[in-house]
């Protein structure tokens, strides 16, 4: 059974010309200032000219500012009569949670521990890692495993300074993968929260904050000057782009049932819930990916 991302929403907003029909919207957590707001909106939107945002209930526009977003209805107008807005299509990908079963992510996995040490979302460390043990902690992928032919596609390899081997296309790199702990791993790969490089790494959560990271910083010991392990802006960017798309464009993308219990139907569940043809296929190729690529 898929979750809605619309249940909750305190934050929505309009086209000045159909106020009653909402183009999307958020749930509002407390890191989510009036120019993070509009940065949104700038994903969201695909307008020929500059716009406006006024909150319905004061009438005042929205600065890029760093006052708090206040929760209510926002309507969006064009400066000029001639200029056009209209919500992107830009695709947001099916995402499952990123594990493989064939062996190819093991130095992924081992770089990226030795390189964090430590859930670098909540800041708790694994204080049994000098014997190896790892039990609670993941290492995620930010572009997910389950769309590799994609990656390979748009060329998001080239990003990608320490590759294993010469054709190796970079997926399994630590520069796209982040130590967590496994239920903010879950969070992450459904994208209920994300990372914002543009904002000094800041964890912004578009769902509710059962953990407590709305507004925390990404922790340094995974960034960019951390050497050639270190993680890449560009695709910390990515995902955020992904999580604004899946969370605030519509009534936002489904949330997938990751429970299977033991006995579970899983294909027929799967067949049976939204976009199944999708997540079905982004589930074979996360199994079957490393014989896709040799």
């Amino acid at each position: 059974m898929a979750g809605s991302r619309a249940i909750g929403r305190n934050v929505h907003f309009y086209l000045f010309s159909e106020a009653d029909k909402p183009l999307g919207g958020m749930r509002l957590n407390k890191s989510v200032t009036e120019k993070n707001f509009l940065s949104m909106l700038n994903i969201l939107l695909v307008a020929s000219g500059p716009y406006r945002v006024t909150l319905r209930s004061t009438g005042r526009d929205l600065m890029p500012t760093d006052d708090d977003l206040m929760p209510g209805h926002y309507d969006i107008r064009p400066y000029s009569r001639r200029d056009t807005i209209a919500i992107t299509d830009e695709p947001c990908i099916t995402r499952i949670l990123s594990r493989t079963v064939t062996g190819r992510d093991d130095f992924f996995r081992a770089q990226v521990r030795e390189r964090d040490g430590k859930c670098v979302i909540t800041g708790v460390v694994n204080t049994e890692a000098y014997r190896n043990e790892w039990v609670g902690f993941e290492a995620a992928h930010i572009f997910p495993l389950s769309s590799e032919e994609y990656w390979i596609q748009k060329g998001y390899s080239r990003w990608i300074t320490n590759r294993a081997r010469n054709r190796d296309r970079g997926i399994n790199s630590s520069q796209n993968g982040l130590l967590m702990q496994s239920n903010i791993h879950q969070k992450f790969d459904s994208f209920s929260f994300s990372i914002n490089p543009d904002d000094d790494y800041k964890i912004t959560c578009f769902d509710g904050d059962a953990f407590q990271i709305d507004g925390k910083k990404l922790d340094p010991v995974c960034r960019e000057f951390s050497g050639e392990a270190g993680v890449r802006d560009i695709l910390l960017r990515w995902h955020f782009r992904q999580a604004v798309l899946a969370n605030m464009r519509g009534a936002g993308e489904p949330i997938f049932e990751m429970d299977f219990p033991p006995g579970a139907d899983m294909v027929g569940e799967i067949l049976s819930g939204p976009e199944a043809g999708k997540r079905m296929e982004a589930e074979l190729f996360s199994r079957l990916q490393g014989h896709f690529f040799v």
